[in-house]
């Protein structure tokens, strides 16, 4: 996804904003403010997988220290 959103917001940056309507600069400007909040969204998801990891290892060294 993180590269989608890359290539995405490189395109979107090489629009020549000076040529737009207004209606279409509101709609560059939703469109980036929608990848940022899907950035965002893509880190927060990333930090859930690494606090998922340790929970997973706490949890497989609990199950086994229990087990001696």
């Amino acid at each position: 996804m993180a590269d989608t959103i890359a290539e995405t917001v490189d395109l979107l940056y090489t629009i020549d904003q000076e040529k737009l309507t207004l209606d279409q600069q509101i709609a560059l400007g939703a469109a980036l403010a929608g990848l940022a909040q899907a950035e965002r969204l893509e880190q927060i998801n990333e930090r859930l997988r690494g606090i998922h990891q340790v929970l997973n290892a706490w949890a497989l060294k609990a199950t086994v220290e229990g087990g001696r």
